[in-house]
């Protein structure tokens, strides 16, 4: 029996402390917008679920190794920011190697002075918010990286859920073909049907065998492509868990609207401008001058006298000469909030797109599993014993066995659609579709009877 199996815990709890709350609920991604098997596979027939998926792809996918440097990285530059000017020790010396009395080192003066930066402004707490603020923004990269991974995951998840399904269907329909070639062929034995529908039929079983065997080899190359998310060449698994007819609850386009506005791809831009406002105070510390300053002490040769000296200095005109800076941070962050609104009209498009498409695939599957495929089944009985009796000819029996075998795969094409879907959106709003239990569930065995 097939019922709703939540993540496990000890999943959850690894993603709870590598990434914030939102990304935890994407775990939830289409999660599980259809049923997830609560029973396991034999040792030799071994399923992975689709919280494990994401798991390791969150774990070990390569594009996410990086960011663990650039944090580092970027923690360095925080120490590099925090620290104050250096102190600088310097020595001069005057009158050496000159004529007459300055001969020599005799009317020489030497002068060791330690010097160092007054600075104005601020400067160092500026410094420290602008890396504060790249760090932000790149946990919030992060955030954006992994839910776009999980929605890969949950994509890829669904093409091997219904190719699965697929390979299901093209066994019973090669099982079907060698029934009707044994049907042919007796009425062939008895001369109720010429040998030419024979030689159909055996074609026919064939061409049936050889779908099959293209839908297995599509089979295997999904689950390579499922397993390359966590970086594994070959997959370790002969299934996923899941049922593909389920879709969850339907939410209003308003509501699921709203929720794209909180997305992180959204979010991001909150983080970019807190970074050019850290760039603009940055350039406007930039218009105050430091004072650069000295003390130290001066000997003079000749006579064995010490003084001490000190010194101060700072640029002219900085302020005027700093303006093009400051316009050119503030252009920049005007530029964001720009971005940002395109980038908000895109994803209501998306989010328009992926909808309506989820809602014409969801009502597609109803009617194919409600109206269509059960008349489509009683037709095929009929048209199974009429043909046996006589009634019907060859090109009635098959016509009626295609049209089923098509209305099936129609099925299984438009519920991995509607999953499809649903995955984009959630992960255009960043939260699951709440899902719903349904009691029964679909059978894609039984097509010959």
């Amino acid at each position: 029996m097939l019922m709703l199996n939540r993540p496990p815990k000890l999943v959850l709890e690894l993603l709870s402390r590598i990434y914030n709350i939102r990304i935890i609920s994407c775990v939830f991604l289409v999660a599980f917008s259809f049923t997830i098997s609560a029973a396991r596979a034999s040792s030799a027939d071994q399923a992975i679920s689709l919280s494990t998926a994401m798991q390791r792809s969150l774990s070990q996918n390569p594009s996410l190794k990086f960011f663990p440097y650039r944090i580092d990285a970027l923690k360095g530059q925080m120490e590099a920011a925090k620290l104050s000017p250096a102190y600088e020790l310097g020595f001069d010396t005057d009158n050496i190697g000159g004529t007459g009395n300055y001969n020599g080192i005799s009317g020489a003066e030497f002068t060791i002075a330690l010097s160092s930066v007054f600075e104005m402004d601020n400067k160092r707490l500026a410094r420290i918010g602008t890396v504060s603020s790249e760090l932000s923004l790149l946990e919030a990269s992060r955030q954006v990286e992994s839910l776009a991974l999980l929605g890969d995951v949950t994509r890829r998840y669904v093409d091997v859920l219904a190719a699965q399904e697929q390979v299901v269907l093209a066994q019973e329909a090669t099982q079907l073909s060698i029934d009707t070639l044994d049907i042919v062929k007796k009425r062939a034995a008895a001369g109720a049907t010429p040998d030419a529908e024979v030689k159909r039929a055996l074609a026919a079983l064939e061409q049936a065998r050889l779908s099959l065997f293209a839908e297995q080899q599509r089979l295997s190359y999904l689950k390579v492509s499922l397993s390359s998310l966590w970086g594994s060449s070959s997959p370790d698994f002969e299934n996923v868990e899941g049922n593909l007819f389920q879709f969850g609850e339907d939410i209003s386009f308003e509501q699921l609207f709203e929720r794209v506005k909180l997305n992180p791809a959204i979010e991001i831009f909150a983080s970019e401008a807190r970074l050019k406002d850290a760039e603009i105070r940055v350039a406007k510390t930039q218009s105050k001058s430091d004072i650069s300053w000295s003390v130290g002490v001066r000997r003079t040769q000749d006579t064995n006298d010490t003084a001490l000296v000190a010194g101060f200095s700072m640029p002219l005109f900085s302020g005027s000469r700093n303006q093009g800076a400051i316009s050119t941070a503030i252009a920049e962050k005007n530029q964001v909030f720009v971005k940002r609104d395109v980038m908000l009209l895109d994803m209501h498009n998306q989010l328009f797109r992926a909808f309506y498409n989820r809602k014409q695939a969801i009502l597609v599957v109803n009617s194919l599993r409600s109206t269509i495929i059960p008349s489509l089944e009683q037709a095929l009985i009929e048209t199974q014993d009429a043909y046996q009796r006589g009634r019907y000819g060859y090109l009635d029996y098959v016509s009626s066995r295609q049209e089923l075998l098509s209305a099936r795969r129609t099925l299984i094409e438009a519920a991995a659609s509607a999953l499809t879907y649903g995955a984009e959106i959630e992960q255009l709003t960043s939260e699951p579709l709440a899902s719903s239990q349904y009691n029964e569930n679909i059978k894609l065995s039984g097509i010959s009877q």
